[in-house]
């Protein structure tokens, strides 16, 4: 197995052991000091194995000195903003003491003699003076010239060294997070006291004090924290788990004045125990996320308060505002600049914001529609098998004013794939939207290029769909100004019952088990512009008033692999980027990463691993006679390897099932199960015929960490659901103890009632540390787990129930055990802040939003909100799936032509139950009359059907045939008229051009 490109270290220090070897209660070096004391031993063991025998005593003492004292003075010069390392000139001085008195001696005579023979001479004496240089003069050029590059060559290595230990990059440090502090209180005896926290993540510590310039003698080092525990009951509350000098164990308890500070104070906290660890690579990283429909305008000078999470929804705490995200993805539409204009600017701010120079993974632009991915510099050598491409969905999917474009890597072992998406606007569009998805999934070509089964759903550990996905509110134009009214109110779930995506991902139409965060700021269209306090809603065109009513057009969607790590940081939107007509929105994420493993078992009498399928049985939705075979793709495995044929059974009409009776035992190219246990093993069920896929899955090998486990997943293909597939699994590895993740230094406590409460003298408790309430990923596919009889916690299949959906949310044919909030009606409230939040806890999330002015408590509507908690903040450790290190040219990587598959495209019968009107009782408002044009979408709330899309009677409750061969509906439409160029200020319409309601 070749061995990875040895990769830079996280941080410089590694003499961490003597600070770490310090009592908890010992004297407090500055934070300095670490760093400047790892580059003065670093320097001086270099110099000892040196052959130093021809170097004079006196300069051999001047360098000793410089290297054990100075360089540090150099390295604090360096960290104050002064890159001149004034010791270094002093120490090339005194060793070049003699070599100066010699130059300065005779230099005058050179430079007298320069003169003469620089004067205008006869050609005899030109002739001369070249004789001399050539034959006199050479060897002592050279030497001097030699002398020079060496003298430059010493100081410009130098300074890099020092400039690198300390993060001095042309005149910006990297990321030097200040000291923050934090207000809490604790129970001592009984009785509530104020107190003070504060995180010094440089320096590695956490200081406990009285008061706010209290005394800092009393902290812990970063490898004395062991764990923090939120509170899922009482969301600003916080235990943390310390290690005391006699190696006791302590519960620390406290409460926040608010949720976002107690968030604020975890992540500086994960930060610190990431930037001090002694692990070479990371095992989590975080991804800031952000989609912007620019309106073809340039953007305002200031657009800092969206990479920083600033605005509405869930957002980022002030105290976080100095901790960097690992990776940037940005995507816009309706972009008017050019890609270097562009990156220049998102370089700028990120380098304003946390004084780091990002480098540039990736860049893809279709017409007006762009993707941008930053990474910082020491991720450089961990990011390879980069690919982007880009689809056209515009008329006749041949414009690409609609589309999407995407960019895909690999980090270290864990594959990311990130789409941004412009799809087809317009309120009454929405079965041409789903088509615009169905596309882009079968066109868009990403990934590993072997995977040639699987579309770019299951090609990545984590896939992100962002963009202006233009799925509206879906009411009649007449209750417009209703709708901002209930904004600002901040009733949002009355507004996201008629939302088009979260009612057509709760119908399983698009979107299939893809997940995202609840919704909690206001919609981010259609504004108008230079301002965010007034919605525009209508539309002066020539075939009448259209209608664009306020809508969250702007999305960030996620799927990752079963039992992978991803956390939702923040959701949200901005206030003050008022260029365009849609507000930018931002999504950051934490996630799991693995490393390109090396097996530290090398011993040959290892026991070798082995994957053990049985027991199979798959159902598929089709009518077809031939017969199937089963393969399996992983990263862990030499090659993909197929089953032997199964044998096919009578189902249910409309579908049958396939038994595949023989055992399938893959082995990996590794045993260890640190390395086993985060991979994941892709299924698809092909015919022998044609070998043409019938569905994909997936299944995660931590899912039989301890014994057999059975398992029971949905298959899909090109984004529907083709059947299911269940059976069992068995994992052999060779034994060997795991290492802890950097996201399990984070957990959730179930249930505050149990258990003793911690105080602050009590010594040598041993808590049982909680375990998260489910630790699965519920977006995948609802894939569900159970290891023998007896179900496992967090991924059984037989999980009870979820709450009950909202009307107009729940799909048509529910599979049991479903785990998929999307799939069990789209819950969207289902992370919503949940109201046993103390008094003195203000739920964040709604107060950043100076649209609104000062309002009252939002309206919350909890909806099993404490069960879902823990799920969607702890799933377990991630997971990997890498690529072959070779590149392969471009035209290789050709996409495959699909074949054409009979797709239902007709509106579900089932209409959302939530009232029509949001009129409040009592109150009689003049309707807005629709233009003629409109007359006829305003006869019915429910869209026209075209004619092609009604394959079938939608009553019927007989499952289609999968391998029906009807070709692709295609919408039927009046014809067009000829297009009308829009005037210049078409944003700033006149009065009779729009109409509006300001929510001020």
């Amino acid at each position: 197995m070749s061995i990875p490109p040895q990769l830079p270290p996280r941080n410089f220090s590694t003499a961490t052991s003597v600070n770490d070897s310090k009592e908890s209660h010992g004297e407090c070096p500055k934070a300095s000091e670490l760093p400047l004391a790892s580059i003065s031993d670093t320097m001086i063991q270099r110099l000892q194995h040196i052959d130093t025998s021809n170097v004079q005593e006196d300069h051999l003492k001047s360098i000793q000195e410089y290297l054990r004292t100075s360089i540090n003075l150099d390295a604090e010069q360096v960290q104050n903003g002064n890159p001149n390392l004034p010791h270094l000139k002093k120490l090339t001085l005194g060793i070049c003491k003699n070599l100066n008195s010699e130059i300065s001696r005779t230099l005058p005579t050179l430079e007298a003699f320069q003169k003469v023979v620089d004067q205008q001479l006869s050609p005899g004496g030109g002739r001369l003076r070249s004789q001399v240089s050539a034959d006199s003069s050479l060897s002592v050029t050279f030497r001097l010239e030699q002398l020079t590059k060496l003298l430059y060559s010493i100081e410009e290595k130098t300074k890099n060294f020092v400039f690198d230990s300390v993060g001095y990059d042309g005149g910006h440090r990297r990321s030097l997070i200040p000291p923050v502090t934090f207000e809490v209180k604790s129970d001592i005896l009984s009785i509530p006291t104020k107190s003070y926290l504060k995180v010094d993540v440089e320096g590695g510590k956490v200081y406990f004090k009285k008061s706010k310039d209290g005394s800092e003698d009393k902290y812990y080092v970063h490898n004395k924290i062991l764990q923090l525990v939120k509170s899922q009951k009482v969301h600003n509350k916080l235990v943390i788990m310390v290690e005391t000098e006699k190696e006791k164990t302590q519960r620390k308890e406290y409460v926040f004045d608010d949720s976002k500070k107690r968030e604020g104070f975890c992540q500086l906290l994960q930060q610190m125990k990431n930037k001090h660890s002694n692990k070479p690579e990371p095992d989590m990283i975080t991804i800031f996320i952000g989609t912007w429909n620019m309106g073809n305008a340039s953007p305002p000078h200031n657009i800092t308060s969206w990479f920083q999470s600033k605005g509405q929804g869930k957002t980022r705490d002030d105290t976080a505002d100095h901790i960097p995200h690992d990776i940037y993805v940005i995507g816009t539409q309706e972009d008017p600049l050019g890609e270097k204009e562009w990156i220049d600017i998102i370089k700028k701010t990120l380098t304003d914001i946390t004084n780091i120079s990002f480098k540039q993974v990736g860049i893809h632009t279709l017409w007006n529609i762009r993707i941008v991915v930053l990474a910082k510099p020491e991720h450089e050598n961990r990011i390879s098998h980069i690919f982007s491409n880009s689809v056209k969905t515009g008329i006749a999917n041949a414009l690409g004013n609609k589309g999407a474009v995407g960019v895909s890597f690999m980090f270290n072992g864990t594959s990311f794939g990130f789409v941004n998406s412009h799809l087809t606007s317009g309120s009454e569009k929405k079965l041409r939207r789903n088509q615009n998805y169905i596309s882009i999934l079968r066109f868009l070509n990403l990934g590993d290029k072997k995977l040639n089964p699987f579309d770019i759903t299951h090609r990545f550990t984590h896939l992100f769909w962002l963009g202006d996905l233009n799925y509206r509110i879906e009411l009649p134009p007449a209750e417009a100004e209703n709708i901002v009214t209930k904004i600002k109110q901040q009733q949002y779930q009355e507004l996201l019952c008629h939302d088009q995506l979260s009612i057509e991902m709760g119908e399983e139409k698009v979107f299939l088990h893809y997940e995202e965060e609840e919704i909690t700021f206001a919609p981010t269209y259609r504004f108008e512009r230079d301002t965010r306090e007034k919605y525009v809603y209508t539309k002066a065109k020539a075939t009448g008033t259209k209608y664009n009513l306020p809508s969250w057009c702007d999305r960030v969607l996620r799927k990752s692999y079963p039992l992978s790590h991803v956390v939702c940081q923040s959701y949200g939107c901005t206030n003050d980027i008022m260029t365009s007509d849609h507000s930018p929105v931002f999504a950051t994420f934490e996630v799991g990463v693995t490393s390109q493993y090396v097996s530290k078992n090398v011993s040959n009498n290892a026991l070798p691993g082995a994957i053990k399928f049985m027991n199979c049985m798959a159902t598929l939705m089709t009518k077809s006679k031939t017969r199937f075979f089963i393969e399996y793709h992983s990263s862990c495995l030499e090659s993909c390897v197929k089953s032997s044929e199964g044998e096919n059974q009578d189902g249910k009409e409309g579908s049958i099932k396939v038994r595949f009776g023989s055992q399938v035992e893959l082995t990996p190219i590794i045993s260890d199960p640190e390395y086993l246990l985060d991979q994941h093993i892709l299924i698809s069920v092909k015919s022998t015929d044609s070998d043409e896929s019938y569905g994909e899955g997936c299944v995660a090998l931590r899912a039989a960490e301890s014994s057999y486990s059975e398992f029971h997943i949905t298959l899909t293909h090109h984004g529907e659901q083709t059947g299911t597939l269940s059976g069992g699994i068995q994992l052999h590895t060779s034994g060997g103890k795991q290492t802890e993740k950097l996201y399990d230094f984070i957990k959730v406590e179930r249930d505050d009632s149990g258990g003793p409460k911690g105080r602050g003298g009590e010594h040598g408790y041993k808590p049982v540390f909680p375990v998260p309430a489910d630790i699965s990923n519920p977006s995948y596919m609802g894939v569900g787990y159970k290891s023998g009889s007896q179900c496992d916690k967090g991924w059984s299949y037989s999980m009870p129930p979820r709450p009950s959906p909202p009307p107009g949310h729940m799909g048509k044919d529910q599979p049991p055990g479903n785990l998929s909030p999307k799939k069990a009606g789209h819950d969207v409230a289902v992370r919503s802040v949940s109201a046993n939040i103390p008094d003195d806890s203000k739920p964040a999330e709604m107060f950043d939003n100076p649209l609104y002015g000062s309002m009252g408590k939002p309206k919350v509507t909890p909806r099993g909100k404490e069960q879902d908690s823990a799920r969607k903040d702890h799933l377990a450790p991630s997971d990997a799936f890498f690529f072959p290190k070779t590149l392969d040219s471009e035209s290789d990587r050709q996409p495959p032509v699909p074949t054409p598959r009979c797709r239902s495209y007709t509106c579900s019968e089932t209409k959302p139950q939530c009232p029509v009107s949001l009129q409040p009782p009592g109150l009689v408002k003049k309707p807005v009359v629709p233009s003629r044009s409109e007359a006829g979408v305003m006869q019915s709330s429910k869209p026209l059907i075209p004619p092609k899309a009604r394959m079938g009677d939608p009553s019927s409750n007989k499952p289609r045939d999968y391998r029906d061969s009807t070709e692709l509906p295609a919408k039927t439409r009046v014809p067009a008229r000829p297009s009308q160029p829009l005037p210049k200020d078409a944003h700033q319409e006149g009065k009779d051009g729009k109409m509006g309601r300001s929510v001020k």
